[in-house]
């Protein structure tokens, strides 16, 4: 068959199945597996695929039928400019996650050097986009999942970035005091994820799962992370579109920070807290 012929096929399949953008995932797909780009596939769209190749596309196809997210099936993630590998043992980068960024690297120059820690850091994308961002930063990322930080560890070679990995469970391996600690924490309520796209569930739970009321890790990471913090460095979180108010007034009741404020996303939701440590 050739690449044409195998696209339309895998196009019905898509179709017939309500698969949204099917033509693009299916691009995404046979260029994977045949290891060019999607110019290529235009330019010979008559050439003949060996059997084995063609099945392997098939295959992925139907993956998603199964909601295996596309980042998964073609192991990447673009995110702020830069291409991240990703699998099924971390979360996938979202474009919302940008203002969290574009928010800590404005702090971070008011720092000659900021020492910056990233907490739960999965797939390594925050932490390697500051340290792309901020060269002089000295930046640390934990996660509490080995296989999580094996990911990151591919990220870290493939953008060629010098940051520190530690598997963490949280503050629990942390001895540095920080100006920066930033976070996206699993922040989604326990019963919530079963009501989720199927292809966020096939995301790894224990990046999802924020406990029954969603603030599991809010709580531990406001209550912990001034003792990190240098004198008067910063907390900067990614919450839900719905917990500004909680998470604020979590902060609040702490009676350690203070400058509390929040920024919205492009999509209008409130989905950053920034605060200082008093």
């Amino acid at each position: 068959m050739t690449i044409n012929e195998i696209k339309k096929q895998c196009l019905e399949i898509l179709k017939q199945n309500n698969i949204k953008d099917s033509e693009l995932k299916v691009k995404l797909i046979i260029s994977k597996v045949l290891n060019v780009n999607k110019e290529y596939l235009i330019t010979h769209n008559d050439e003949e695929v060996r059997e084995e190749l063609k099945k392997e596309i098939v295959f992925n196809t139907f993956k998603l039928l199964q909601g295996e997210p596309i980042q998964y099936i073609i192991n990447n993630q673009a995110f702020f400019g830069l291409d991240f590998f990703v699998d099924k043992n971390v979360l996938i980068p979202q474009p919302d996650t940008e203002i969290l960024v574009e928010e800590v690297i404005s702090i971070s120059q008011k720092y000659n050097k900021p020492d910056i820690l990233d907490l739960c850091t999965g797939s390594g994308a925050i932490a390697i986009v500051l340290k792309k961002n901020i060269p002089e930063a000295i930046i640390t990322a934990t996660d509490i999942s080995k296989n999580a930080l094996k990911v990151a560890q591919i990220n870290k070679e493939k953008n060629n970035t010098q940051i520190k990995l530690i598997k963490s469970n949280m503050f629990k391996k942390i001895k540095n005091t920080f100006n920066i600690i930033v976070s996206n924490p699993p922040y989604i309520k326990t019963k919530v994820i079963k009501t989720l796209d199927k292809e966020v569930q096939n995301e790894p739970i224990i990046a999802l799962d924020g406990g029954q009321d969603g603030l599991k890790f809010y709580k531990t990471i406001i209550k912990q992370a001034y003792k990190y913090l240098k004198e008067d460095g910063f907390l900067c979180l990614e919450i839900g579109y719905d917990q500004k108010e909680e998470v604020m007034n979590l902060i609040k009741e702490s009676n350690k920070y203070n400058n509390i404020y929040s920024k919205k996303d492009l999509s209008g939701n409130d989905r950053i807290i920034i605060c200082n440590r008093k």
